[in-house]
């Protein structure tokens, strides 16, 4: 007490006493402080810093070190809590570092390293083996940091890490790193400790058994296995299912080449699972979908692997479901309901069926929903629940139906809705409009009617894309569409809108780069003085088709614009010579005008599809740009020759188009230099010489070839290359001759071969014998002979749907077997309503080639512009056919055209037409055909056309709804056919027994037009009295049967009748 009382007395002794102790314990805490960051570490960090090339812009961390004294504070560093100044971490990610680093770095000193990452910087050089030298490495990241060349057999000596990462983004470049000696095996095999195992875009290139093995072997707490895009070869070896730790597996990007193994379902604690892009095939084990830990699933890209969905159990961890682009199939289960952590489902592309089940509605955590390009119908669900919901992708389904505007309702964070390409019905539900997140709505190729509905709250919408084309929307675009300030693509195309657009009024929409209007009932302003065009936005795409537009819209000041479509108007004049100024434009369509001239030549550099056909151009054919695509310049007046430079501006043409004008002169040769050339259509022009050589023999890209109706002569050169890719050759109306070339038969994928109306002379075309891919076969009006058919063989050409041999020489049968293989004339070949075509560029826009072919229906020849897949016809006509025509014929059940006229064929005509329901033409005239018409014809109820006359039927003609409606020519020229429609009444069958006992008896012409009651009557008793008066034998008979009656009735009379006769009898005997 007295100590402190002493001390409380005298403050200076107290100042004295405590001083030094207060000085010395500060001074021991600066030197606490500055002593955290060793002076040695400090260095070795400065010279690290002061040797690296790097991106001072980009820096956030190295720019800032020498800052404060203690480099334990810099960013990037921490040191260890021991309090011992030693670097432990260095984080140097994303530093813009692009060199400085080899084995003389100070990095490689740094001994006390427990983390080090370099991640998303550009070394751009080989890995320094140096990095070994950091023993106490526990995490080794240098992911996206570019280093290239063999991974070093050095790091193998890590033996304390856990965790190492040297992945690099593939998709950036082609692999940096690889492993090659040492192997993977040889990487890992001192890596007892490492849990994740990080290598994506490492290029290993090792077999299934070889990698899954070293990993098995060497990596027994292996947690984190990802190896996508490192050349990996399956399949899955089985001793992978000894990393029983394992927890994420990423192998996407390798070609396993596999099926899925069964094992995978027993990892305990797998919680991802990512095979895309592997080509997977074989059945996906269902047992994977049930692993209660399994968060994430992506099977993607794997167009092979097929499978379906079990009925999914509670409890289930799945988060993220990707199946995009592979062969599932099946239905959506209604247990998909009790995922209720799913936030991300992709099922584009696959072949899943029946409904949208109802319990999707329950999945509250759903967040992105695509089931786009699958066979989905019926109505949609409701996702009002599904409060999260961003993005709904419902497109390419078979979805019917009408869209309740409550199942939208609610969905605040809602931004993307696609239900394009379905069917719905039904207005379009206004509560989407009304959803202030939402950015895209994509309704096109449906069946919405009525008007669009007005958009509320228009100021603050942030409404970016309205797609509602192809559907059938009615009334005017409502007003408040262009007071949407942040619209970016608006496409009303190909719908029933009505009213008047003027084009000034998109000006008010800013940010607008696309603009469909075409094909509706609009008419567009484009001039005059309330439409100022050069205020409109920098658009992008305009697409203005069928727009009532009769002057060419002054665009000049479109600098951006790359595509343009004008088509179907009735602009006149000339092509403006400022469409060359446009220096972006890709795309240029303006067919089905009345241009007449082009202002000045389209240089346009960019351009690549330019479509003029159909208009009134005239002059010489016009020298498209140098990089064009798709030229199409059919249906003018264009006159002179081809240009003899042509082929050096079609580089880099798929598509070419002359038909349809009055060209002269030959081909040139230097169309033959095209090296990507997919269609030439020169036809319908007054072309001359030989079809050159070079066109057949060096063009393997050559997918259709029609050079119809011109006045091409020789023969057609034999040089079809083994490579041969034709699907259309139409060389019909000229004046070739020769054979069918031998090489012809290396063109496996034909499908139209039309060489009609030309002088060839030829058997039937058997060396053709082996494509398959037939579907029309025109060698009508040449010199061919011989049977037809092909007899080594069973049958040919399962597709063909066309066959035309009319007007040559070809007799014999006609054979059962070829009849009986045409199995695209019959019921079940795929019936789908589409035309013969070929698309080289795969456009959706209708710009693609249509084969063409001509018919004859009642001599009349019927050009069949597009050929439907469905339309079906046989013409043999005009040849030396014999004998009878075959049953099978019957078999052809979808035919629609039939003539078999002016041959030699003979018997009756086969019952089994009735099968024939769809034929709307039959011609059997002129030939030996005996019999009566078959009843089952009248039963054609779509028979339009039928031509019978000129045979030798006999007998009644049929009744029925059809049979009647045609002409007595259809039938004239057969002496023992009667009834209507014919002027011979068809007698009883009594009065033919007669005719054949006495002689034929004449039909008796009757005026139809004067038949009458009375005349019944008349007609009546004359058949009872006239073979009493004339038949012999009808008469004996008659008396006979009507005594023995008589004589019934009245027994007296038949005794007087005996006396009567035996009396007789006497007479004549004295006689």
């Amino acid at each position: 007490m007295q100590t402190i009382h002493l001390t409380m007395k005298n403050p200076l002794f107290t100042l004295f006493f405590f001083m030094p102790l207060v000085t010395m314990l500060l001074s021991m805490k600066i030197g606490l402080v500055s002593g955290r960051c060793q002076s040695d570490q400090q260095s070795l960090l400065l010279n690290l810093k002061k040797t690296l090339v790097f991106d001072e812009l980009a820096s956030t961390k190295l720019v800032k070190w020498n800052s404060t004294p203690d480099c334990c504070e810099w960013p990037g560093i921490a040191c260890d809590e021991g309090g011992s100044g030693r670097v432990i971490s260095l984080d140097l990610s994303f530093e813009g570092i692009n060199g400085g680093l080899d084995d003389s770095s100070g990095l490689f000193s740094l001994q006390f390293l427990q983390n080090l990452n370099l991640s998303v910087n550009s070394f751009n050089t080989p890995l320094p083996a140096r990095f070994a030298n950091l023993t106490d490495l526990i995490s080794l990241n240098l992911s996206n940091a570019w280093f290239i060349g063999q991974i070093p057999n050095d790091i193998s000596k890590l033996t304390k890490l856990v965790s190492l990462d040297l992945s690099t983004n593939f998709f950036l470049g082609g692999p940096a790193l690889k492993l090659e000696k040492p192997n993977l095996a040889t990487l890992v095999q001192n890596l007892t400790q490492l849990e994740e195992l990080i290598l994506d875009g490492v290029d290993i290139s090792a077999q299934g058994s070889d990698w899954c093995k070293a990993l098995s072997s060497s990596l027994p707490s292996l947690k984190v296995l990802s190896m996508s895009s490192c050349f990996l070869s399956g399949p899955l070896d089985a001793s992978l299912a000894e990393l029983r730790s394992l927890s994420i597996i990423r192998l996407s990007s390798n070609n396993l080449s596999a099926p899925v193994p069964e094992f995978l379902a027993n990892y305990p604690k797998l919680t991802a699972l990512e095979l895309s892009s592997c080509q997977l095939n074989g059945i996906f084990p269902q047992t994977v979908f049930q692993i209660p830990t399994l968060e994430i699933l992506d099977l993607s890209f794997n167009e092979l692997l097929q499978g379906s969905f079990p009925v999914f159990h509670q409890n289930l961890s799945l988060q993220t479901l990707l199946l995009s682009n592979t062969n599932f199939s099946g239905t959506l289960p209604q247990s998909i309901g009790n995922l209720e952590k799913l936030s991300r489902i992709e099922l584009v592309g696959n072949n899943f069926t029946g409904t949208i089940p109802s319990s999707v509605a329950n999945l509250t955590q759903l967040f992105y929903l695509d089931l786009s390009s699958n066979k989905f119908e019926g109505r949609i669900p409701s996702f009002r629940k599904s409060k999260n919901l961003n993005y709904a992708d419902l497109s390419n389904n078979q979805l019917t139906g009408e869209i309740p505007s409550g199942h939208w309702e609610g969905l605040l964070s809602l931004t993307y809705v696609g239900l394009g390409y379905n069917a719905f019905i039904g207005s379009i539900p206004s509560s989407l409009f009304a959803i202030p997140s939402m950015q895209r709505i994509q309704l096109s190729n449906n069946r919405f009617g009525g008007q669009i509905p007005e958009f509320p709250n228009v100021s603050s919408s942030l409404l970016d894309t309205l797609d509602f084309s192809s559907n059938k929307l009615e009334g005017p675009i409502p007003s408040s569409v262009f007071d949407l300030a942040n619209l970016n693509v608006l496409d009303l195309s190909s719908n029933k809108l009505n009213g008047t657009v003027e084009l000034h009024l998109v000006q008010k929409l800013h940010n607008l780069t696309t603009l469909g209007l075409s094909y509706n009932n609009l008419t567009v302003i484009a001039s005059g003085k309330n439409s100022n065009v050069s205020s409109l936005p920098q658009i992008k795409k305009l697409k203005l088709a069928s727009c009532n537009l009769r002057v060419f819209p002054d665009l000049r000041s479109q600098l951006k614009l790359f595509q343009l479509d004008l088509s179907d108007n009735q602009i006149t004049g000339p092509v403006p010579g400022w469409i060359s100024e446009l220096s972006l434009l890709q795309y240029l369509n303006l067919s089905r005008n009345l241009l007449v001239d082009l202002e000045r030549p389209l240089s346009l550099p960019g351009l690549t599809i330019l479509d003029l056909h159909h208009n009134q151009l005239q002059g010489s054919i016009p020298v498209p740009p140098s990089f064009i695509t798709y030229v199409d310049y059919s249906s003018n007046n264009f006159s002179s020759y081809i240009p003899p430079n042509i082929g050096n501006y079609l580089n880099f043409t798929f598509f070419f188009s002359l038909s349809n004008n009055h060209l002269t002169g030959a081909i040139p040769q230097s169309i033959c230099n095209t090296d990507w050339l997919q269609v030439l259509d020169l036809s319908n022009n007054s072309l001359i010489g030989t079809i050159p050589s070079c066109l057949i023999e060096g063009k393997k890209t050559l997918r259709v070839l029609n050079l119809r109706r011109n006045n091409f002569d020789g023969s057609i050169p034999d040089k079809f290359p083994r490579s041969c890719g034709l699907k259309t050759l139409d060389l019909s109306g000229n004046n070739l001759q020769g054979e069918v070339p031998k090489s012809l038969e290396n063109c496996t994928t034909l499908e139209v071969l039309d060489l009609g109306n030309n002088q060839i002379s030829d058997s039937f075309p058997c060396l053709l014998k082996s494509i398959s891919s037939f579907r029309v076969l025109v060698l009508r009006n040449n010199t061919f002979s011989g049977l037809i058919g092909c007899p080594e063989i069973n049958g040919t050409w399962p597709r063909l749907q066309i066959v035309d041999l009319a007007f040559n020489h070809f007799r014999g049968n006609l054979p059962r077997i070829c009849l009986g293989t045409w199995e695209g004339m019959m019921e079940g070949e795929n019936r789908n309503l589409e035309h013969i075509k070929y698309d080289p560029l795969k456009l959706t826009n209708g710009m693609y080639y249509q084969d063409s072919i001509t018919v004859t229906v009642k001599g009349l020849e019927l050009e069949l512009v597009k050929i439907l897949t469905v339309f079906t016809s046989a013409d043999f006509s005009n040849n030396n056919f014999e004998g009878p025509i075959p049953d099978g014929i019957g078999q052809l059940n979808t035919l629609y055209v039939l003539n078999l006229s002016h041959n030699a064929l003979t018997g009756p005509i086969p019952s089994s037409l009735g099968n024939l329901s769809q034929l709307e033409s039959l011609d059997f005239s002129s030939n030996q055909l005996t019999g009566q018409i078959p009843l089952q014809l009248a039963r054609l109820s779509f028979l339009s056309v039928l031509n019978l006359s000129y045979n030798r039927l006999e007998g009644p003609i049929p009744t029925g709804s059809q049979m009647q409606t045609f002409s007595a020519d259809s039938f004239e020229g057969n002496q023992g056919l009667c009834g209507p429609p014919s002027n011979l009444v068809c007698f009883n069958p009594l009065i033919s027994a007669c005719s054949n006992t006495n002689g034929s008896i004449s039909g008796i012409e009757i005026d139809w037009n004067f038949l009458s009651a009375e005349l019944g009557y008349i007609f009546g008793l004359g058949i009872v009295i006239l073979p009493l008066m004339f038949c012999k034998r009808w008469r004996t008979w008659y008396y006979t049967h009507v005594n023995r009656v008589i004589f019934r009735i009245f027994p007296q009379l038949d005794k007087r009748s005996n006396n009567l006769g035996r009396r007789a009898q006497r007479n004549r005997r004295r006689q």
